[in-house]
């Protein structure tokens, strides 16, 4: 069966992980995931990301962060979905958290963060937002 919001999915996979205080998860690879995730990494918002060959499209194993039993991820959102996508330009990207979060943003220069988007003066999908 195929999957209509593979993003959203990853996102649930991680908020699930979380929910149940795992160090690891894997999920189905692509090429816009190992992305997010490696964003993630960037951000200090988890530990490692790996892909590993296995299967048909391969896998990604993302070791997540905690310290003191809390983890680094408080919440997760999907802004722009299947059915109702959202754009914004690079002097319209919203802060997320009064920029304690963040948000990421597919462009034409590549996903990357809402500040180094504002930086570059580029904008583009609003994909997910973490804090």
């Amino acid at each position: 069966m195929s999957m209509t919001d593979p993003i959203a999915d990853m996102l649930t996979r991680i908020r699930n992980a979380l929910a149940a205080n795992h160090r690891t998860l894997t999920l189905p690879g692509s090429k816009v995931k190992l992305r997010i995730a490696e964003i993630l990494k960037e951000e200090g918002y988890i530990d490692d990301v790996a892909w590993k060959a296995e299967g048909p499209q391969g896998a990604i194993e993302i070791k997540l962060r905690w310290q003191d039993g809390q983890a680094a991820i408080e919440g997760l959102q999907r802004i722009s979905r299947p059915g109702q996508r959202r754009y914004a330009s690079g002097d319209q990207i919203p802060k997320i958290r009064n920029g304690l979060g963040i948000l990421i943003v597919s462009t034409s220069r590549g996903m990357m963060t809402d500040r180094a988007a504002r930086r570059a003066g580029v904008g583009g999908e609003l994909v997910c937002s973490i804090w």
